[in-house]
């Protein structure tokens, strides 16, 4: 009986460990969001413009931002969504209309556990 049990101890530290290294979250926090359109001080003409992204590995979501005329001055923030990457995940895009101003979008993506850095671009709509 005495080494059931021990067979049974070492059994069960075996299987938590196991799962201890199924469960962890990758660290995305060295990461970035490389942000593709619009780019950095671009000029935009149609009011409907997409907003794309490279995705992160290991990402489960992704917080997207946009400010007039800026995050340091904002008079206006515009969009504050959250992207989910699930069954219902069209890819790295949102679309939004905005009228002829300033802007600057960010992007960070997120795990249950990690986040990256904001990626921030300026833009204007003309």
């Amino acid at each position: 009986m005495r080494i059931i049990n021990s067979f049974l101890v070492v059994v069960s530290i075996v299987f938590l460990a196991s799962c201890e290294e199924i469960l962890e979250v990758p660290d995305i926090s060295e990461e970035e969001v490389i942000l593709l359109a619009p780019s950095d001080s671009s000029v935009v003409t149609q009011t409907e413009i997409n907003f794309t992204w490279q995705e992160v590995f290991e990402a489960t979501s992704y917080h997207v931002q946009i400010a007039q005329p800026s995050f340091i001055n904002a008079t206006q923030i515009v969009a504050d969504t959250l992207v989910v990457v699930d069954s219902t995940y069209i890819g790295s895009k949102i679309t939004r209309s905005l009228s002829n101003e300033a802007y600057e979008w960010r992007v960070k993506a997120q795990n249950s556990d990690f986040e990256t850095p904001y990626t921030t671009n300026s833009f204007t709509v003309n």
